[in-house]
């Protein structure tokens, strides 16, 4: 939920600026067509949206056997039902018809006098138009983020347009339903999570029983890859289900103190698999207890950290960035109207400009949180953690050579990508306007072609984040209808629902039902190729997803392994001996002498082949050491070395070679202590 800081900011009064910022931390179908093809319903209600789309939907896959399609890797179906069910106005289906699903909030009618959200995100007193069906006059629109973008009939077009996989990502945040005046049931995440999941499962049936019962509509939930890749090759829409939350399993920090424990997250990540999830954001917006989550800037970040306060009890904590990665700066920008909810006494910090990062990275339960996703052979969204979380989680994956990372919607640092096309995830950028969407595809486009992997969009529909605005009727190369689709077996004339018909060049990505033309858009202004490698998108999160699901935890040969060390540091209070290294318990080390040229040597007992070595640094780590690997104990042989050690935990790959005896051999300290090591793992793969 939510893009980088792109827009505009217009005033905002006290009480709905802390809104805004804490929510930024979030004609009839003839019926004579019908059914005369697999890919008309039987029975669409009437009335109802058109689709405006001619030509059957391709099926299988191409020549080398790969998906072909787009995906969309952040979209958020069933916010209306989230902060309470009466931020996000109008339902993406309604048994009782169109008229009902597409109607505005109780409280925006007669003339949008009391929407509080939609004058605080759309700026001026917030009136507009509340009735939708069938005029729609005001919405939806791209500018529109409190109205209903998802409905059925609109993801239907995106699915004829050439759409083949849609993230549908459960969201809410339980500040923003609290402090939000109009609400009409409970705060509690879990409880808004397990209700969005479950009309997902209401609207596939809903979908289903139009094309003459279960399984036979074009809208299906899918919970692995090979599942997601047979409904791709029936042409249909493979619908896979996230999570995007602040305190996902109550896992809220209040003074620093953790509001759960390892069996809650367990807990939780099984309910999760069990409603179909199989991919999450661990922090989003608020520091939690799993992570640290990546600064909101400006003012805007100013009003957040106010929220962050009221939230935790703690403003955010900056250091010192590691590496080239940091957080977006917090600044100094006053936010007078959310500062005014703060305590007497209580201001906002101010920061260091060289100080980027947040302080809080991955925490303890987070590690743990992190381990049970790919356990569960889940996929991490890394979108919205902040760098110090994020580089930890991807050591991590490192260390298990775990390819399940995604990045949906432009979140990250973008010095991360090559990073995760390393590990073998995968990155869609946000629905940006199609000069920055082609500019920023370009950009990245050799790393691409360097990992062979397609692109993805993440559209955050309903998430509160405006979408491309129109470029004008007069802009260079317009869309021109109709328009074929990227496989040319579509056209595609501007969508009609009810009496309103939008076109992308005088009105922008209004909703859904546009994307398609988003996509024509973007091909006219940025080019063939990146719609070429947008048509390669379904295919490449597909790869990610099934690597993921297939990864199997390669043994330990370190392990239990007899170990020996230059030194070791003496303590009347606990051991610091060679083998506490290597017994699997990451609460103990091996702690050299405070001095440089220290090593620590195991013996795998009989010679195996080692591609792989972890360490596992405590805060004496080693700026410069090698590995080396001998056959006998006394002849080594270098295979990998640094001399720009950071500390944390290291992955060290190489060519595989035969080896009794692996040894660490520190040579520059990084710190005035000795060298100090958690854990090391030795692999054969």
């Amino acid at each position: 939920m939510t893009r980088p800081p792109l827009h505009r900011r217009r005033p905002l009064t006290v009480l709905s600026l802390l809104l805004v910022v804490m929510a930024m931390a979030l004609g009839p179908t003839p019926s004579s067509a019908a059914g005369a093809n697999w890919w008309d319903p039987t029975a669409r209600p009437a009335p109802d949206s058109r689709i405006d789309v001619t030509g059957e939907p391709f099926k299988g896959t191409n020549s080398q056997g790969e998906v072909r399609g787009f995906v969309d890797a952040h979209n958020h179906i069933m916010a209306n039902e989230a902060f309470g069910g009466r931020l996000i106005c109008g339902k993406p289906f309604s048994k009782a018809g169109v008229a009902d699903a597409l109607k505005d909030c109780p409280e925006h009618y007669p003339d949008g006098s009391l929407a509080i959200f939609d004058f605080i995100t759309n700026g001026g007193d917030g009136r507009h138009d509340p009735d939708g069906w069938p005029t729609f006059q005001d919405w939806p629109a791209h500018d529109s983020l409190t109205h209903q973008q998802n409905y059925y009939a609109w993801v239907e077009r995106a699915w004829r347009g050439g759409q083949r996989v849609l993230v549908n990502d459960l969201v809410t945040n339980g500040v923003i339903c609290s402090v939000y005046p109009f609400k009409d049931r409970s705060c509690d995440e879990m409880t808004s999570i397990r209700l969005q999941a479950k009309l997902t499962y209401d609207m596939q049936d809903y979908i289903d029983a139009m094309y003459g019962g279960p399984g036979k509509g074009w809208f299906r939930i899918v919970t692995d890859s090979a599942q997601a890749r047979e409904v791709a090759q029936q042409g249909k829409l493979a619908v896979v289900l996230g999570v995007e939350t602040s305190e996902p399993f109550g896992c809220k920090q209040v003074l620093d103190i953790a509001q759960c424990d390892r069996a809650d997250i367990d807990a939780g990540l099984d309910e999760l698999y069990d409603l179909g999830v199989r991919s999450m954001f661990l922090c989003h917006k608020f520091d939690n207890a799993l992570c640290g989550v990546r600064f909101d800037e400006g003012g805007l970040g100013t009003a957040i950290n106010v929220g962050q306060f009221l939230s935790t009890g703690t403003f955010w904590q900056t250091e010192k960035c590691a590496g080239p990665q940091h957080d977006n700066p917090i600044g100094g920008a006053a936010a007078p109207g959310a500062e005014k909810e703060l305590p007497a006494g209580v201001d906002v910090p101010s920061y260091d400009e060289d100080a980027q990062c947040n302080k809080r990275g991955l925490t303890e339960l987070g590690e743990y949180a992190v381990r049970g996703l790919m356990k569960r052979k889940m996929m991490l969204e890394i979108d919205h953690m902040g760098v110090k979380a994020t580089g930890r989680a991807l050591d991590i994956f490192e260390a298990e050579s775990y390819p399940g990372v995604i990045s949906s919607h432009s979140w990250m640092d973008l010095n991360w990508t090559e990073r995760v096309y390393r590990l073998g995830g995968f990155i869609a950028q946000y629905m940006h306007g199609s000069e920055e969407f082609g500019a920023e595809a370009a950009r990245t486009k050799a790393l691409r072609d360097k990992y062979d992997v397609g692109y993805g969009y993440g559209t955050d529909m309903n998430g509160v984040g405006g979408w491309p605005a129109p470029r004008g009727a007069d802009a260079p190369n317009p869309v021109t209808y109709p328009f074929r689709s990227t496989d040319g077996t579509a056209v595609l004339d501007r969508q009609t629902t009810g009496q309103r018909t939008w076109d992308i060049n005088t009105d922008g990505a209004a909703h859904y039902g546009l994307v398609p033309d988003w996509i024509e858009d973007i091909r006219l202004v940025a080019g063939q190729g990146v719609v070429d490698d947008l048509f390669r998108g379904a295919e490449s999160y597909l790869d990610t997803w099934g690597a993921a699901e297939r990864h199997q935890a390669g043994v330990n040969l370190a392990k239990g392994a007899p170990a020996s060390a230059s030194s070791s540091e003496s303590s009347i209070f606990t051991s610091y001996a060679p083998g506490r290294a290597v017994d699997g318990d990451t609460g103990t080390r091996w702690a050299s002498d405070w001095s440089d040229d220290q090593w620590l040597r195991i013996d795998l007992g009989s010679t195996r082949t080692v591609k792989r070595v972890t360490l596992d640094w405590e805060r004496a780590y080693a700026k410069s050491y090698r590995v080396e690997v001998s056959a006998n104990g006394t002849d080594w042989q270098s295979v990998w070395s640094t001399t720009a050690g950071d500390g944390g935990l290291d992955t060290a790959r190489f060519s595989g070679v035969p080896a009794r005896y692996v040894r660490v051999h520190g040579l520059d300290r990084g710190t005035d202590w000795g060298y100090s090591l958690y854990e090391v793992g030795v692999h054969s793969s």
